[in-house]
């Protein structure tokens, strides 16, 4: 079998299994969020945590909610850093230095996971497990309850309630993310991923010399970290090592839990807001512009000349041979259209023009289909805008499942898509200006920007991925991205929540015959245009100085 019709079996493999679990999986979640009962595990955390689940929360109160929990978050997972020298299991590492444990904190409670340090040398088991991989559950829950809010604001109106913020972290932990990820967890472990709390130990002789290897829990956070579009490995090779990711098969399934939460959420959408041809809208938008670029970064990886790059079947350099260039370039697309960051190979290693369709996912602002929660909210906020240029162009006050599309309501569109390119193109600017940051890069040129780029790109997105070649482990490096991973998760959704307070607020509005049908194939043709018009003219000149001036020498 030729390793391009190997890599099309994958994807239509993949492709087939998403289109199989997307209806219940969506109306479930729909159920999920839309109940009224509380299961009785969940009554203990809200009285222990002294909420009212029934509550209903206005946006600025959901708001709060959101920010004292992550506040709450980054404080403790601090801490936790700063005291592992004295831990239990901390298997002899020592305490985190302070620019790196803040860096850490806000990495994982941002659902970035951008890693500075390598985890098999950094972190012991304690932190590992009641750190990052609560967070790893906690973050991601945290995103889905910002997008549902979103969605009730499109499905109830004359009212300014948002539902409960506690009622959603608590069911979307328990009911979503824990289920599927306990059942991921026990397929990897059976495929070969391995699950234990052993301490340091050695691993064969190599060169008169050996290697040397601690076990964790690397199963189950594996699990989570790809279902929770997170991304944060047990080890610094991430899913490209044999302990997170050992055969083609469990590529596949990482690359399924990747995208089948944010792909399912469109379901969810439809349902809640009473139109389910609504939710296919936004899926087919997403489906596209993810199938483009997997379609294109094969293209990219396979279409080399030369008896080189013919007997590997491919731009090989970089990427595991176990999986190949169809299963990489599949996993690169979807972790940075995603907000996973998780990599199997290295990104730095893609051909000029494959780096800068990373570079591309992740400046799209990671909607197609995008992060758990945050894929649909940043969908959700261009589809405000397209239907705004379509007002435009006929005319008409634009409107969006009965809702009108005014001034507050495009003010707070277009704060939501100013904030993260210019997080990324001011810090990226500022690194390269200085004397000192550029001494991190490995390359100099064009792909020595790319890496720039990427790294300040990957940490505003909440991606977490890395280039590779840029030692981002330096003071300068640990605060800057941390800012931009801050600013970037929750900048956003402050604008996220007050539109759907506003839109909560309104009146519907009767489909009349010069209501633009947001369902129909030709809005999501306009969806699509304005996504990559967008961010066409918002990076462009970034990427012309970086990954395209690379790929066209």
């Amino acid at each position: 079998m030729s390793p391009v019709l190997a890599g099309v079996l994958q994807l239509l493999a993949l492709i087939g299994a998403l289109a199989l679990v997307h209806i219940p999986l969506g109306t479930y979640m729909a159920r999920v969020y839309s109940s009224k009962k509380h299961l009785r595990v969940e009554k203990w955390i809200y009285k222990a945590i002294g909420a009212d689940p029934d509550a209903e929360m206005t946006w600025p109160a959901y708001l709060r909610g959101v920010l004292a929990f992550s506040v709450v978050g980054v404080l403790f997972l601090y801490l936790l850093q700063r005291l592992q020298g004295i831990l239990p299991g901390s298997m002899g590492f020592s305490s985190v230095n302070p620019a790196q444990s803040f860096n850490t904190a806000v990495s994982f409670v941002t659902n970035t996971n951008w890693q500075s340090y390598y985890g098999e040398q950094t972190m012991g088991h304690v932190v590992q497990t009641a750190g990052l991989a609560v967070q790893n559950f906690v973050s991601a829950s945290v995103g889905i309850a910002v997008a549902v809010a979103l969605v009730r604001g499109f499905a109830r109106s004359r009212t300014g309630e948002l539902g409960n913020f506690w009622s959603d972290l608590v069911r979307g932990t328990l009911r979503i993310l824990v289920p599927i990820a306990a059942v991921a967890a026990v397929i990897l472990v059976a495929c070969g991923a391995i699950q234990n709390f052993s301490g340091i130990h050695e691993v064969g002789q190599f060169m008169g010399g050996s290697q040397q290897w601690n076990g964790g829990a690397v199963a189950s956070q594996e699990a989570i970290k790809e279902l929770g579009t997170n991304g944060g490995g047990y080890f610094n090779a991430n899913s490209a090592h044999p302990f997170e990711n050992p055969t083609p098969l469990t590529n596949i399934l990482e690359i399924f839990l990747i995208l089948v939460i944010p792909f399912s959420l469109t379901r969810t959408f439809g349902v809640m807001v009473g139109s389910v041809k609504q939710g296919y809208a936004i899926l087919a938008t997403m489906f596209t512009i993810w199938l483009a670029f997997v379609s294109l970064m094969m293209w990219t990886e396979f279409a080399h000349h030369g008896p080189a790059f013919q007997a590997a079947g491919g731009a090989m350099e970089g990427k595991e041979v176990r999986f190949g260039v169809g299963g990489s370039s599949i996993f690169a697309v979807s972790t940075t259209l995603t907000s996973t960051g998780a990599v199997d190979s290295f990104h730095s290693s893609f051909t000029g023009l494959g780096g800068g369709i990373t570079l591309l996912g992740m400046m799209l602002g990671e909607i197609a289909p995008g992060g758990v929660g945050s894929g649909l909210y940043g969908m959700l906020i261009m589809a405000v805008i397209a239907v705004f240029l379509a007002g435009l162009m006929v005319g008409r006050t634009p409107e969006y499942l009965g809702k009108k599309i005014g001034a507050r309501e495009m003010k707070l569109a277009a704060a939501y898509i100013l904030i993260t390119p210019a997080l990324a193109l001011v810090f990226t600017a500022a690194s390269m200006a200085l004397p000192t940051p550029p001494h991190s890069m490995l390359n100099s040129g064009a792909h020595g920007f790319s890496e720039v780029l990427y790294a300040f790109t990957s940490a505003s997105n909440n991606n977490g991925s890395a280039f590779a070649g840029l030692n981002a482990n330096t003071d300068w490096f640990n605060t800057m991205t941390g800012l931009a991973m801050l600013l970037g998760r929750f900048l956003p959704m402050v604008f996220v929540l007050a539109l759907a307070g506003s839109l909560a607020g309104q009146r519907p509005v009767p489909v009349s015959a010069g209501t633009l049908r947001t369902e129909k194939p030709l809005f999501t043709g306009l969806l699509v245009g304005a996504i990559l018009i967008i961010t066409g003219l918002t990076y462009f000149p970034a990427l012309a100085l970086g990954p395209l001036a690379e790929g066209l020498a």
